[in-house]
């Protein structure tokens, strides 16, 4: 199965210039944790609710910060074409969520959530590794119980 069959089309962005305030009402109203960040509809970065917490909020940034000082510039893409084994690859490698579906210009055409591969059977509960993957913590960082 590609991802493809299984993004989401309609992806809402913010841009680089927008506030983390803005950023944190898309979130809040699509109900989901991360933005992609685009300019000229290609993608430039993620913003996650936890970088606004993290390298914003917690450093006393207001929230008319512009997410481009908080978000993360190492994106992980695929394509349309992409295989849902490889994207569940992607993401257990490089330990996110969701990966932005680029085609072959770069445009942003969709977004693949782990929740979305684990709606199809793709071998053997990849999606569920790649989550406790992604959810375990890294070496030095402490887990709150």
């Amino acid at each position: 199965m590609k991802v493809k069959d299984l993004m989401t089309k309609d992806v809402t962005c913010v841009q680089t210039t927008d506030t983390i305030q803005k950023a944190s009402q898309v979130m809040q109203q699509l109900n989901v944790g991360s933005v992609p960040v685009c300019q000229n509809n290609k993608v430039v970065g993620m913003c996650t609710d936890r970088d606004i917490a993290i390298k914003a909020v917690a450093n006393g940034s207001p929230h008319t910060t512009p997410v481009s000082q908080c978000m993360s510039t190492q994106v992980v893409t695929c394509t349309p074409e992409t295989d849902a084994h490889e994207a569940a690859d992607l993401m257990s490698r490089h330990m996110i969520r969701r990966l932005p579906v680029c085609d072959n210009t770069g445009n942003i055409v969709g977004i693949c959530a782990i929740g979305d591969l684990a709606t199809v059977d793709i071998h053997i509960n990849e999606a569920g590794d790649a989550l406790s993957k992604i959810s375990q913590p890294t070496p030095g960082q402490n887990a709150i119980h």
